[in-house]
This record gives C-alpha cells, sequence and structure tokens, in this order.
C-alpha cells in the first residue's frame, strides 16, 4: 500500500484512536479522522458525553494536522445494534452491544462510508492485531501491511493482555479484516499515553470509556426501566424457598452479587455467605438465587454457542486443544469444542466455569489467534 493512500480512523476522542490517527499520520499516509454519532435519544443528558468527545476529537484533529469529518449512524445503530440489545434482554439474557456494534457499525457502516472516501483501509484504536498468512507482504511501523494482499487473515490478541479486545472483535469477516488497521497491536497503554503527551494530544490524560457507550455512567437499570416493562414475581432458593421479589427478570444477570434485594435474608447457606443470581426460571417468571461465591449452580463445564461466527470463514477442527473466554477480561480457559449440529458449538472445559450467561459471547483462542465464537444459549 503507498503511503499516500488513504486511511480513515475512527475517532472517538478517547486517547487510544488519537494515538493511532498521530501514528498513520506520521508515517505518511493520508489520513482522515472519522468521528462516529451512534446514538442521540439523549444526548443532551448528563450521561452522555457525545458533545464533549466530538470537541476533544477536533482539537486533536487539529494538534496532528488531519481532517475530521463527523457522521450519524444512529439509525444503523438502533436497527442493528440496541433492537437486538433489548429483544436479548427482553427474553433473559445478557447480550454484548460492543461485539455486535464493532461487526455492524465500526466494520461494516463505517467502512463502507470510508470507502466511499476513496479510503483503503480503515483503522481504531483497538488493542489487538490482524496478519495475513499465506501471502507476500510487509509491514510498516504503523501496522499497515503492504504489497500483495490475497492470503488470508487472522485476528490477534495485542501485546498489551491487559487491554487486549480480540473478544469483541470476533465477530469480524475475512472482508472486513482485510481493510482493518490496528496501530496499536503492539504497544502498551503506558506507551500510548507518552506518545500522546510528548505529542501535546489534549487527550493524554483523559479517563478511559467504561460500559455500554448508550449508557454512559448512568445506572444501568434505571436505562432499562426506559425501554423494558417491570413484571415482578418471586425470587426462590434451589430447593424452592421463596426468599423475596424481583423486579424483572430482565433486570438481572447470572452471577450478580449487588442489588438483588434480599441481602438481609438469614438462613441463605454457609454462613455470612452473599447471595448470587444462579438462573432464571423465564417459564414461571422466577429468579433463582444462590448462596456464596463457589455453588455449584454458578459453575459450568460445558456450553453450547450459536449464531457462530468464524473469522476464517469455516469452523475450526474440533481434535485439537483451544482456549475459551466466556466474559471480556477473563484468563484464557482450556478446552476443546466439538460441533453436535449445524449451527451449534460446543465448548467442553478443563475446568469448571463461573456464571457462564446466556447471551454473552464464548470466543475461542488457539495461542494467539483469536478463531471466532458465539452467543452463549
Amino acid at each position: 500500500m503507498s503511503s499516500r493512500e488513504k486511511v480513515v480512523v475512527g475517532m472517538s476522542g478517547g486517547v487510544d484512536s488519537s494515538v493511532a490517527a498521530l501514528l498513520l499520520k506520521r508515517a505518511g499516509y493520508e489520513v482522515v479522522g472519522l468521528f462516529m454519532k451512534n446514538w442521540e435519544d439523549d444526548d443532551d443528558d448528563a450521561y452522555c458525553s457525545t458533545r464533549q468527545d466530538l470537541i476533544d476529537c477536533a482539537a486533536v484533529a487539529d494538534v496532528i494536522g488531519i481532517e475530521l469529518e463527523a457522521v450519524n449512524f444512529a439509525a444503523e445503530y438502533k436497527e442493528r445494534v440496541f433492537s437486538a440489545f433489548l429483544a436479548e434482554y427482553q427474553a433473559g439474557r445478557t447480550p454484548n452491544p460492543d461485539v455486535l456494534c464493532n461487526a455492524e457499525i465500526k466494520f461494516k457502516a463505517f467502512l463502507d462510508h470510508a470507502l466511499a472516501l476513496g479510503a483503503a483501509r480503515i483503522a481504531t484504536g483497538h488493542y489487538a492485531g490482524v496478519r495475513c498468512v499465506g501471502a507476500s507482504v510487509g509491514e510498516n511501523g504503523a501496522g499497515v501491511r503492504e504489497g500483495a494482499v490475497a492470503g488470508r487473515f487472522e485476528l490477534l490478541k495485542a501485546a498489551d493482555k491487559s487491554k487486549d479486545q480480540s473478544y469483541f472483535l470476533h465477530r469480524l469477516s475475512q472482508a472486513q479484516l482485510a481493510r482493518a488497521v490496528f496501530p496499536l497491536a503492539q504497544m502498551q497503554k503506558t506507551e500510548v499515553r507518552r506518545i500522546a503527551k510528548e505529542a501535546g494530544l489534549p487527550v493524554h490524560a483523559k479517563k478511559d470509556s467504561t460500559g455500554i457507550c448508550f449508557i454512559g455512567e448512568r445506572p444501568f437499570r434505571e436505562f432499562l426501566n426506559r425501554y423494558l416493562p417491570r413484571t415482578p414475581g418471586p425470587i426462590r432458593t434451589p430447593e424452592g424457598r421463596v426468599i423475596g421479589e424481583h423486579v424483572g427478570l430482565a433486570f438481572y444477570t447470572i452471577g450478580q452479587r449487588k442489588g438483588i434485594g434480599i441481602g438481609g435474608v438469614k438462613d441463605g447457606g454457609s454462613e455470612g455467605e452473599a447471595w448470587y443470581v444462579g438462573a432464571k426460571d423465564m417459564a414461571k417468571n422466577e429468579l433463582i438465587v444462590v448462596s456464596g461465591h463457589d455453588h455449584p449452580l454458578l459453575q459450568k463445564d460445558s456450553l453450547r454457542a450459536a449464531e457462530l461466527s468464524w473469522i476464517s470463514g469455516s469452523a475450526p477442527d474440533a481434535a485439537p486443544a483451544y482456549a475459551a473466554k466466556t466474559r471480556y477480561r477473563q484468563a484464557d480457559a482450556p478446552c476443546r469444542i466439538s460441533l453436535p449440529a449445524r449451527g451449534i458449538c460446543e465448548f467442553i472445559f478443563d475446568a469448571p466455569q463461573w456464571a457462564v450467561t446466556p447471551g454473552q459471547s464464548a470466543v475461542l483462542y488457539q495461542g494467539e489467534v483469536c478463531l471466532g465464537g458465539g452467543v452463549i444459549q
């Protein structure tokens, strides 16, 4: 790829995407920043940082010396991400909207827009890597592949394992990865902040955003209340003892400890043990709680995933030993897989996994390579 070709960088107003843009600019690419507005239901709300983020983006673009465009993907986001998010919660599952947002917005709507602008690639500030296998390609200092690109693409873990975001990117396709650049793949977060500070970027010390993008820092239950009906029902133990009332199964997740509302109930099991959400009985509208972090109901030796997405385009061989994550920031758990039916992958773990949660993603790895995954059933 010629260093004067255009790369469009998704800029959020944070330090990571800002440094990604800076590195590409320093490497000689024609860089355009693109700020995506994906939510507008309450962007004047105290919890929504969109306006400040855009101001920060503009300030960074000014320092780096690049164009910045703002584009509104709110309609696409509502249709492709938020509607699925609500449907999953209503069904009693706990979805991961960041996974869907990457596949449908950041690497689809954004990619289409960037290609229409004449870009050769898109870049983001994700901590992940991409490697082309089976083709003669070089890579420059900004992580952009150069030369013939005709091989197969692999999604890799980032060098900074504490920041690795390959989990959220496991639904990307070969076509999406072929156009993707991750300039921070080999960098530590401390180095990213140092580069930003030395370059005079005004966001060098800006706090990382956390949680789900459209919720911001607001209380989660308060947000869901606007969109989902409350359907109260009994809270019971696995033995059948009713010990309280829940506000609606959609408002709880497996493994949840705080906010259940039964802190004072005695005789829960082991002396002084906290209560955890262990299961949901959707048919009876019952929330099942267990006493103690290590209760058997919270331990699973295996799981089934559907809505499978494999980065290579086909399912991996069921024979080798793999590792998997059933939630972000979890250590890789050694496992093997089987493919018992079309569209289903079973993960069988060497050791029980805690609080495996329907709706979350089970993501499969082979060493540093992310193979893909599916939605826990």
